[in-house]
């Protein structure tokens, strides 16, 4: 007899097919078995109440940096699959931005062979555009895909040399995988949060919004030449995703991501006050004006871009939510002027709490943010998850959207704990995921 667990009685949510409503899922081994009002129960199955609770696919998330190899007191990808799986992610896609540099079907090989085995969720590999991700040389696009990268990326760079970036778009014309795009001119991007109001209230010198939207505006033009397939990293403007969307009503295949962070807070956090939804720092807040931990790039823009980011979701001009996890050891962020600290913050574990309250709200139905989560990535990027479809794999979560939970280093699996939601009262999380029908992981 095959061993199986019931998920019984929870709200299930997969809108590859359609389904809004209380029901049992089945996993048998490592797949959906079925999903149905009343499932029978077996001899030997183990059931899970899940009576108020919520289930959907394991979320997928197209953005991450695992940092590994090479920086370790940052993340392995040990702690980055322990962070994903407590997350609710089953799947994650790691961007090259580690040492070496994920530019060579080597190293892409020696990832995923060692991903298969210390981490808990799915990891995909996202190699660079140019050698050493240095801008000047492109890597062996066809042989990377064979080694199983599933697209190509300079993220944390944009690859200045317009001439590589078209190669790059031709490449992905033939071989069917995105080129992901960190859209940046560092030219005038060499300040260390965006350049407004709150910059000059702090007297930092800030990155103007028009340094992304430069970008986008090229790699568009090129991706129109080209017909290849351009994926826009973290969009943060509102002039940056109406480029995007004039650009997809002429027929340029192009996708965009948006993340959290950039819907859910503002440049105001940088300033000293973190409200998140209804939720207000406690009193003693330890995070001081220009606190390390809310640097990030593109930075955290102003309310304005934060409520058209929202906007833009609700359009449908957003295609996928993403993380963009990026995790730092507190050296690089706590011991060092707030110009000099690390961009990024760590975002897996706050990706449900900041978004379904976006559904509290009544901003998205529940059904449209489980797809941008689940569904969609997996349609966009052709992967075999994000669906509940009987003999899909069994990459399944259980949300506690209820629970209340306060962000502090002992709740934070990640290695590194660089988010400005540290000592905030969050509600709703993972309560259980299951990969390839394994439970591992449990609040």
């Amino acid at each position: 007899m095959s061993e199986r667990t019931v998920i019984r009685g929870g709200h299930v949510i997969d809108p590859a097919n359609g389904i809004d409503r209380v029901a049992d899922v089945v996993i048998s081994n490592a797949a959906i078995a079925e999903v149905s009002d009343v499932a029978a129960i077996e001899q030997g199955d183990r059931v899970v109440d899940a009576a108020g609770k919520l289930v959907t696919p394991a979320w997928i998330d197209m953005h991450v940096h695992l940092r590994d190899p090479g920086y370790p007191e940052k993340e392995t990808l040990e702690t980055g699959g322990q962070a994903a799986v407590a997350g609710g992610f089953g799947t994650v896609a790691c961007m090259p931005n580690t040492r070496p540099a994920l530019d060579s079907p080597e190293i892409v090989r020696d990832l995923i062979q060692r991903a298969a085995s210390e981490a808990a969720c799915t990891v995909l590999p996202i190699a660079t555009i140019t050698k050493g991700r240095a801008g000047g040389e492109a890597v062996d696009f066809a042989a990377l895909v064979a080694a199983g990268a599933i697209g190509f990326s300079d993220d944390g760079d944009t690859t200045a040399d317009s001439a590589i970036m078209r190669a790059a778009l031709e490449a992905s014309v033939e071989l069917g995988v995105p080129v992901i795009v960190h859209c940046e001119d560092k030219a005038i991007a060499t300040g260390a949060m965006h350049e407004g109001e709150v910059s000059r209230r702090l007297g930092i010198e800030g990155i103007p919004a028009a340094a992304e939207e430069i970008i986008i505006a090229r790699d568009l033009m090129l991706a129109e030449l080209t017909g290849g397939w351009l994926h826009v990293c973290h969009v943060s403007t509102v002039r940056g995703i109406e480029l995007i969307a004039e650009a997809k009503a002429r027929g340029v295949r192009v996708t965009a991501e948006v993340m959290p962070h950039h819907i859910v807070m503002s440049d105001e956090w940088v300033g000293g006050t973190r409200v998140l939804h209804n939720t207000v720092a406690p009193a003693g807040d330890p995070l001081e004006p220009a606190h390390g931990y809310t640097k990030v790039n593109p930075p955290l823009r102003p309310v304005s871009d934060s409520v058209g980011l929202l906007n833009a979701v609700r359009n449908g001009h957003f295609d996928i939510f993403g993380t963009d996890h990026a995790p730092h050891a507190d050296p690089e962020k706590l011991d060092v002027p707030y110009e000099q600290a690390a961009f990024g913050m760590s975002g897996l574990e706050f990706a449900f709490p900041a978004t379904w309250e976006l559904v509290r709200a009544g901003h998205l139905a529940a059904t449209e943010l489980v797809r941008l989560w689940t569904s969609a990535p997996a349609e966009i990027f052709g992967l075999d998850r994000g669906t509940l479809t009987p003999g899909s794999v069994a990459d399944v979560t259980v949300w506690d959207p209820n629970v209340q939970w306060t962000v502090s280093r002992d709740t934070i699996r990640s290695r590194s704990a660089n988010t400005p939601l540290i000592g905030m009262t969050l509600r709703g999380r993972a309560e259980r995921t299951f990969i390839q029908g394994e439970e591992t992981y449990r609040a």
